[in-house]
């Protein structure tokens, strides 16, 4: 059997709430030829998905643990916004926890600061015309699928189910910072994940890399992707210079 060659850098990019992968398949035209940039999708992502979305956060990163297995091999990193940053800063917490190899890198965007108990915003809850509002303010959502009201009815299970879990989020505390180095990105104009509320995740990481702040709101890299790609490129070369040390199990 021949053997599959890995390739430079595999590149996990997690979708936000009430995402999928459509928003992000343009991002691999932005990195090296060299690198296998991929877009997971959660469960119940569009009419051709008919797995129930999940709104359990254990669950969910279980699936992806189970789904990503085989791919979370050689030299790996995990990019995640919004909701995707806190899946790939849970589902890292969980390889150490499990005695795997983390990633390289890890870059965060647009979530803010650990809340151990949860987010206290609850948009899951609004109702459907306040829930339509608060996503076009944030920006992300197409409006035609907003004000359609079929698609609405299509989609809005799996955009509460997704805020749910993004706003009811518990996690352990830390009992050291990560060994994983980590990059923190946001939009200077967002009003979900303001830039001061980016500044907590510095202590969770023994290599912490910085806060990038792009203009834009919190959908700041639609507008500027290379720039976005270029700064996650250098910070994973910067990861990639670091000591690699056998990562001590976090509980």
């Amino acid at each position: 059997m021949q053997k599959v060659e890995e390739p430079e850098l595999r590149l996990f990019v997690f979708h936000h709430s009430g995402g999928s992968h459509l928003m992000y398949q343009d991002w691999s035209s932005c990195f090296p030829a060299g690198w296998d940039v991929r877009t997971p999708d959660a469960p119940g992502r569009g009419p051709r998905d008919e797995r129930p979305a999940m709104s359990d956060t254990g669950a969910l990163l279980e699936h992806f643990l189970d789904e990503l297995d085989g791919l979370l091999t050689g030299r790996f990193a995990f990019f995640g916004h919004s909701m995707g940053g806190l899946v790939a800063y849970e589902l890292t917490r969980r390889l150490i926890d499990l005695g795997r190899t983390p990633p390289v890198w890890l870059g965060v965007s647009a979530r803010g600061t650990l809340h151990p108990d949860g987010d206290p915003v609850r948009r899951h809850l609004l109702s459907d015309a306040d829930l339509r509002k608060e996503l076009l303010a944030m920006g992300g959502s197409s409006s035609s699928v907003l004000e359609h009201q079929e698609l609405w009815d299509l989609f809005a299970p799996t955009i509460r189910a997704d805020l749910r879990i993004s706003e009811t989020w518990r996690t352990k505390p830390l009992a050291a910072p990560l060994p994983v180095p980590l990059s923190v990105f946001g939009g200077a104009q967002d009003h979900v994940a303001p830039p001061h509320h980016l500044d907590g995740w510095a202590a969770t990481s023994e290599h912490y890399l910085g806060l990038h702040l792009f203009d834009g709101s919190h959908f700041y890299f639609q507008d500027r992707l290379p720039e976005v790609a270029g700064r996650i490129q250098d910070d994973v070369r910067r990861a990639l210079l670091l000591p690699r040390v056998p990562s001590a199990v976090v509980r």
